[in-house]
């Protein structure tokens, strides 16, 4: 997405959410900071397994579907949202490319980034102190922001974890996306909220409306964008 398209969504979410733009643009530069000083991933540089990719989310039919990746004879680039990692992890699964603003389970991501996953963390502004607390201990380090990209930063576009992960895989030179765990309902499972009390939990107002921005988005890049995307 363009920037100067993203920046007319952005502005919507910033509206709807009321969320502040400084604080987003101080948590960009706390990580634009860290990843200048220790070095940041050149994402355009990546040797990815395939042009075809498939994005996790942490949506209510993830163990689902990421038992069905396992049965399938296909070379994909695997790209996880956040949580969904957990579940990854759990079926035997290492993803290449983790999208993430730590609200997951961050142990989960700490050892996919030992295992060698690519990961690319999302700044806003209200993650500065897990930033703060956890860049140092991950690896593969590449960065994003919701406002304007300074480098090593980047803007793809997307708001939430499950389509910025899509917004990425279009940037990367995506053919044909699988989207799998993108339910896009009024249930939020244990891999995206790790405090809830078990497996699912009905989703708030704030995180419905996420889950529309998500929707949204990823129907414009149906529209706007050369790029086959399959939902599981």
């Amino acid at each position: 997405m363009e920037l100067e398209v993203w920046l007319r969504w952005y502005a919507g979410i910033l509206e709807d959410f009321g969320f502040d733009r400084a604080a987003d643009e101080e948590a960009a530069e706390y990580l634009r900071g860290f990843l200048e000083e220790h070095g940041s991933i050149d994402l355009h540089g990546l040797e990815l397994p395939s042009r075809n990719f498939i994005v996790f989310g942490a949506g209510p039919s993830l163990k689902e579907h990421a038992e069905r990746f396992r049965g399938l004879d296909e070379n994909l680039t695997v790209v996880s949202a956040d949580g969904a990692t957990t579940a990854l992890l759990e079926e035997g699964i290492v993803p290449h490319i983790i999208v993430t603003d730590l609200d997951g389970r961050v142990e989960d991501i700490l050892e996919a980034s030992r295992l060698g996953s690519t990961i690319v963390v999302h700044a806003h502004g209200n993650n500065l102190e897990k930033l703060r607390r956890y860049l140092p201990l991950l690896k593969n380090l590449a960065g994003t922001t919701q406002s304007i990209p300074s480098r090593p930063l980047y803007n793809f576009g997307g708001f939430t974890d499950g389509d910025r992960a899509v917004f990425l895989a279009v940037a990367l030179g995506a053919e044909r996306i699988i989207l799998a765990g993108m339910d896009f309902g009024d249930t939020v499972t244990r891999y995206s909220r790790p405090g809830i009390k078990g497996e699912t939990a009905r989703a708030d107002p704030v995180k419905k409306l996420k889950l529309e921005y998500a929707r949204k988005l990823i129907e414009w890049i149906r529209t706007n964008r050369d790029v086959e995307i399959e939902t599981w």
